[in-house]
């Protein structure tokens, strides 16, 4: 049943079977003539089926309906393709929509995770059960670019775009100065930290991210609408929060490095510390390890760019040693 957070606000939880996560928070604004859907959910039938029902409970009909998507993650994007009619509107940014335009498969990721010491072997069999390869849209619709600052006006809101890049290139929020909430897609989580992971060389995701928090820290917000979980209200604090987690996870890895180097990014992961219930890094899920590793790199990324560690990359796997 959606929940109505505001006056013509709504939530809708969209679950997300099989995922820690347990469900998506897609928010839907009425707005008269023009609705506004706030992400989707993964394109599988239970995920379409809340949302159908949440809309038809709003009395909202898809072709009344425009789309906002935050970023380009699945669980996000993923149900756009069955949304969508002739009159309908998708809002999403330009760097995400980039990486759709020139998107090469996933072989280059593969190649990048196995040259930082991930088996390529482990990682083909981790795609092939990913949520984005699964449940990933078939189709994408023509994209109505909105840009840093740009507004969107939907009923009695005037939303203003807020692009945070770190959790994607392109992550993109929403703002109500008026009524102080902050649509936060992935960007701010309330009970869990956001994954910032790295797979492309020249690319330094936890730099964008931290700049990204610093960027709306200031913003007089008395709500958050996260992407998944429980809303919550202490937003500069969660930010904090969220600052000092990275800060802790990079001076762990600095620790991992003195302990004993040169490692690759793949077993620095293997020797960090991860809220995830198994006996050792042998029995962590292979998507876990995907995951972990991609965090590992942008943390590494991170203390090479400010002179912390080097790089070692004269030999097949890449690896890291203190400075």
């Amino acid at each position: 049943m959606p929940e109505e957070l505001y006056p013509n606000l709504y939530r809708i939880k969209i679950p997300l079977p099989e995922s820690p996560l347990k469900y998506l928070n897609s928010y839907v604004i009425k707005g008269g003539d023009r609705n506004l859907i706030i992400d989707t959910g993964l394109n599988r039938k239970e995920c379409k089926d809340a949302m159908m029902k949440g809309l038809a409970e709003l009395d909202i009909t898809l072709d009344t309906a425009d789309i906002f998507i935050t970023h380009l993650h699945a669980d996000h994007f993923g149900l756009l393709g069955e949304l969508v009619t002739e009159t309908t509107k998708v809002y999403f940014n330009r760097p995400d929509s980039e990486l759709i335009e020139h998107w090469e498969g996933f072989e280059p990721m593969i190649a990048y995770a196995g040259k930082n010491g991930f088996p390529e072997s482990w990682l083909r069999k981790a795609l092939n059960q990913h949520p984005g390869f699964k449940y990933g849209t078939s189709w994408i619709p023509s994209l109505s670019i909105l840009n840093d600052n740009d507004t969107l006006s939907i009923g009695d809101y005037t939303l203003t775009c807020i692009q945070t890049p770190g959790h994607t290139q392109g992550h993109t929020c929403l703002y109500d100065p008026e009524n102080r909430f902050f649509i936060a897609g992935d960007h701010i989580l309330g009970t869990i930290s956001p994954n910032i992971q790295c797979w492309m060389e020249d690319s330094d995701p936890l730099r964008e991210y931290l700049e990204s928090l610093d960027k709306v820290y200031d913003l007089p917000v008395d709500r958050v609408l996260p992407g998944h979980r429980r809303l919550f209200d202490n937003f500069r604090g969660r930010i904090d929060e969220l600052k000092n987690h990275h800060h802790l996870r990079l001076q762990e890895v600095r620790d991992i490095l003195t302990r004993q180097s040169p490692l690759s990014a793949f077993d620095v992961a293997s020797k960090m510390t991860w809220d995830l219930v198994a006996d050792s890094w042998d029995d962590f899920p292979v998507a876990q390890k995907w995951f972990a590793t991609g965090e590992a790199i942008s943390h590494l990324r991170y203390l090479e760019n400010r002179g912390k560690i080097h790089r070692h990359t004269e030999t097949p796997v890449v690896t890291y040693r203190p400075l």
